[in-house]
C-alpha cells in the first residue's frame, strides 16, 4: 500500500513539458503516522522529487506538498525521487483533456486524455493495416535508444514514431530519454498507448497506437517499448517485457513487418540474464506466434546470440538477420546520449548495446 507524507517545496531544479524536478524538505524526522518503519524512509531535510504537471499542476518554492514516498522507500528504481501527489497551496485544479477516453481509470488520478483514435476517427476509423512498416519491439526502455540510433544512422530520411506501452512508468514525461532523443532528431512522433500517457498521441491500446503512428503521422518505422522501469521475479512469466509477444503478433497481424530486439548481456551477474535472457527466450521462444526477424550483429558477439536463440528454439521460429555493426555507443556518443541498463554504460556492457542496437539496423534494411 502507498506512503504519503507532507512537505514543502524549497527549490526548483528544472522542468519540461510534463515534468518539473523540485527539492523538498520535510517537517520531521520520519515519524509520521503511516511512514513504515525502514532505513529509507525520509528523515527531517531535503529529498528530491518530481511533479506530472498534467495530473496535478505545477508547483512552486514555498508551496506545501503531499508525496508519495512509497518507492523510495522500498529501495526500488526511482533513482531517489519521491512522486508529487498534490499541491497543498491551491484548492483545486482543473485542464480539461480534448476529448472522454480516460487514462488511469478509477484512481484519484483519471484524467480525460483523449484518444488519436477518437481525434482522428475520419481516418481511423477502418484503418487496421500498417501497410508493411517494420515494428520494432523492444522489452527495456534503454533499448529504445539503441533501436532509434541505428535506424537514423542507417536510413536518416525514414520518420521514426515510438509506441511507449504501459508495461514501465506510465508517464511519458517520466523518461528523460524520450525527450532526449526527440530533441536529438531519433524520435519523430511519440505515441503513449494503454494507460500510458503525454505522448504527442494517445491510443487506446498498443494496436492501435501502431495504427496511430502509421496513419496519423505517416511513420515509416514504429518502435514499440515500455518506459522507464520494469518488473521481474524470477518467474518463468512473471515479467513486464513478457509483452513483447502480444506485440510482435499485432505487428505482424496488422501487416507490419515485427522485429524483435534482443536483451542480451555477457556481464549481468544473474544466470538467467546471462547471453540472450531468459525474458527474450521466453517470450521469443514460447510465446510468440509471429514470425519476427531478429537482428544478429556480425563480429564478437554473434555466435553467442545465435546458440542461444537456437538452444531456446527462437532460431526455428523466427528469422535470424545477420547485419554489421555501426558501434551503437559510438552513435550514443555523437547524439549526446547518455544511456544506462541495469545501471551499467557501454563501457560496462557492449553486447547488449550492440544486440540491442542490430534491431535497428535490420528494421532499417526492412524499410521500404
Amino acid at each position: 500500500m502507498p506512503c504519503f507524507r507532507t512537505a514543502t517545496v524549497v527549490s526548483l531544479l528544472s522542468q519540461r513539458r510534463g515534468l518539473q524536478r523540485v527539492e523538498v524538505a520535510f517537517g520531521d524526522t520520519g515519524a509520521a503516522a503511516g511512514a513504515r518503519d525502514t532505513p529509507a524512509s525520509p528523515a527531517a531535510g531535503k529529498s528530491r522529487a518530481y511533479v506530472l504537471t498534467e495530473l496535478t499542476g505545477p508547483v512552486a518554492v514555498g508551496d506545501p506538498v503531499v508525496v508519495n514516498t512509497t518507492a523510495v522507500e522500498l529501495g526500488l528504481g526511482t533513482g531517489g525521487w519521491h512522486v508529487v501527489h498534490w499541491n497543498l497551496a491551491r484548492d483545486g485544479w482543473r485542464s480539461p483533456g480534448p476529448g472522454h477516453t480516460m487514462k488511469l481509470r478509477y484512481t484519484s488520478l483519471q484524467a480525460d486524455t483523449g484518444s488519436g483514435e477518437e481525434l482522428h476517427a475520419g481516418t481511423l476509423a477502418e484503418a487496421d493495416d500498417l501497410e508493411g512498416v517494420p515494428v520494432v519491439v523492444c522489452g527495456l526502455h534503454s533499448q529504445v535508444p539503441c533501436v532509434t540510433v541505428a535506424l537514423k544512422f542507417g536510413r536518416p530520411e525514414l520518420r521514426v514514431a515510438y509506441v511507449m506501452t504501459e508495461g514501465g512508468a506510465l508517464p511519458m514525461a517520466s523518461s528523460e530519454l524520450v525527450a532526449a532523443m526527440k530533441d536529438r532528431g531519433l524520435v519523430d512522433v511519440t505515441v503513449t498507448a494503454g494507460h500510458a500517457f503525454g505522448g504527442d498521441h494517445e491510443a487506446v491500446n498498443v494496436a492501435a497506437g501502431m495504427v496511430v503512428a502509421r496513419h496519423v503521422e505517416g511513420a515509416d518505422v514504429v518502435v514499440v517499448g515500455m518506459g522507464p522501469g520494469s518488473v521481474g521475479t524470477a518467474t518463468r512469466l512473471g515479467f513486464s517485457a513478457l509483452e513483447v509477444a502480444p506485440a510482435l503478433d499485432a505487428a505482424e497481424s496488422l501487416g507490419g513487418r515485427p522485429v524483435a530486439a534482443v536483451r542480451f548481456s555477457l556481464v549481468d551477474p544473474r544466470l538467467r540474464h546471462q547471453g540472450v535472457s531468459h525474458h527474450t527466450r521466453t517470450a521469443l521462444g514460447s510465446l510468440t506466434r509471429a514470425r519476427a526477424t531478429i537482428g544478429v550483429p556480425h563480429g564478437t558477439f554473434a555466435r553467442r546470440v545465435r546458440g542461444d536463440l537456437e538452444a531456446c528454439g527462437a532460431a526455428d521460429r523466427h528469422r535470424l538477420l545477420g547485419v554489421d555493426d555501426p558501434d551503437i555507443p559510438a552513435l550514443l556518443a555523437t547524439r549526446r546520449l547518455r544511456v544506462s541498463s541495469m545501471r551499467r554504460g557501454p563501457g560496462d556492457d557492449p553486447g547488449f548495446y550492440a544486440v540491442a542496437g542490430a534491431a535497428g539496423t535490420a528494421a532499417a534494411v526492412l524499410a521500404r
